[in-house]
């Protein structure tokens, strides 16, 4: 029997059905457990583990029926050190946001992304970020949108984590304002928009929403790869905030961290963060 996941863009179908997947399961599960007392610690725990270990399952059952030669590094798997030399890699986060989602949040959300070897190195394909809660996914199937421009009708918006800020946030930002003003885009300023998961504030460019995301200290694989792959589909500058590369199914799955801003911003952002 031909797999529905047959052809040039199977793997990326396959990610996005997946990923839908077990962002319908998470909602399920929350569901189930009802209004949480937010000082009941232990019972959200369990939900966050519960969800964590059912998304998990969710995924490494459909990956392995339809990609069984395939290996799978996920944050709720066991560490198999045979993707080292894989030639097809699946990075999974079944849960990104953990808290978020714990929280009765929407900004939590599903990352299933491909890392497939090449003589230099590895890419990133079939990526997808599912934001269950939104009821929205955003894969590399999606159209490339147009390149939007600088906002005029609103400050130019710089998403950050709710829980760990980038160390020299209030420079870039200052440096970012000051260059914005310099190319005469500056009349309404830059904020900055707290958000959970690495997913949710991705999303928020694709969206439209923000311009500019940074991140300046270490992610794992899992993390980062999904929303990266989606990012760089759609046209989005990005990079290492530390100047260096990405390299995924490494020995250390530690990564130096995000820089992600629409391209009209590109250049000024490589000043503010400075890279230039």
């Amino acid at each position: 029997m031909t797999s529905a996941y047959a052809g040039p863009e199977g793997d990326a179908a396959l990610s996005r059905d997946v990923a839908r997947a077990a962002g319908e399961l998470l909602l399920d599960i929350r569901s189930s457990f009802g209004d949480l007392d937010p000082t009941d610690r232990e019972r959200g725990r369990e939900l966050r583990d519960t969800a964590d270990r059912a998304a998990h399952d969710l995924i490494a059952a459909r990956l392995r029926a339809e990609r069984p030669d395939d290996h799978l590094l996920s944050e709720e798997g066991v560490e198999d050190l045979a993707r080292l030399s894989a030639d097809r890699v699946w990075i999974v986060d079944p849960l990104d946001g953990t808290w978020e989602y714990g929280q009765g949040r929407a900004d939590f959300a599903v990352h299933v992304a491909l890392w497939t070897r090449t003589a230099a190195g590895g890419v990133l394909s079939a990526c997808t970020v599912d934001l269950p809660a939104a009821g929205t996914a955003y894969s590399v199937l999606d159209a490339v949108p147009e390149v939007p421009p600088v906002p005029s009708d609103r400050p130019v918006r710089v998403v950050v984590s709710r829980s760990r800020r980038p160390e020299q946030l209030d420079a870039v930002v200052a440096r970012l304002a000051a260059r914005l003003v310099a190319d005469g885009h500056g009349a309404l300023g830059v904020e900055v928009v707290e958000v959970g998961s690495v997913g949710a504030k991705a999303a928020e460019l694709f969206a439209g929403r923000a311009e500019l995301y940074v991140h300046d200290r270490g992610f794992s694989d899992w993390d980062l790869a999904a929303p990266l792959g989606v990012a760089l589909a759609r046209g989005l500058w990005c990079a290492a905030p530390d100047g260096s590369g990405f390299a995924f199914n490494q020995p250390s799955l530690v990564q130096p961290g995000i820089v992600m801003a629409t391209p009209a911003l590109a250049s000024a952002v490589r000043e503010a963060v400075g890279l230039a």
